[in-house]
């Protein structure tokens, strides 16, 4: 394993109306972003005495989206931050994961009506540990 690793990821979706009898042609479909990224980071120590300890580090971007086929509103972008320090060695497995580390408020469904638009979690710590035999 390497002790630096990185993931990327970008999206661009350009999900429109194309043919239909009760909304506009060249409306955006609801709840689907144009723009999607992501980096995902993680560097683990490889020798010493706390080697097999890592931390990691994720950026996730979600741009703007429409609320509804109407199109009457548009949901707004978000940059949410996830972290985590994790510890492997041999059988054993320990890990903090940090979803939402500042509590960054965005949504992630509008149900096609304002009244119904969906909030994100919030700050979560998760904490695992594992044995494998």
């Amino acid at each position: 394993m390497k002790s630096t690793q990185a993931i990327a990821s970008y999206a661009y979706t350009n999900a429109k109306v194309t043919e239909d009898k009760t909304y506009a042609v060249g409306n955006r479909l609801e709840d689907v972003p144009k723009n999607q990224a992501s980096l995902w980071t993680t560097y683990e120590l490889q020798n010493g005495d706390f080697k097999g300890l890592g931390f990691g580090l994720g950026l996730f971007y979600v741009g703007t989206w429409a609320g509804d086929l109407d199109n009457s509103f548009e949901v707004p972008d978000y940059l949410r931050t996830d972290a985590a320090i994790y510890y492997r060695r041999d059988a054993l497995k320990a890990a903090i994961n940090i979803r939402n580390l500042f509590d960054t408020e965005y949504f992630v469904d509008s149900n096609g009506t304002r009244a119904r638009v969906k909030t994100g979690a919030p700050f979560t710590i998760i904490a695992s540990i594992s044995w494998e035999f």
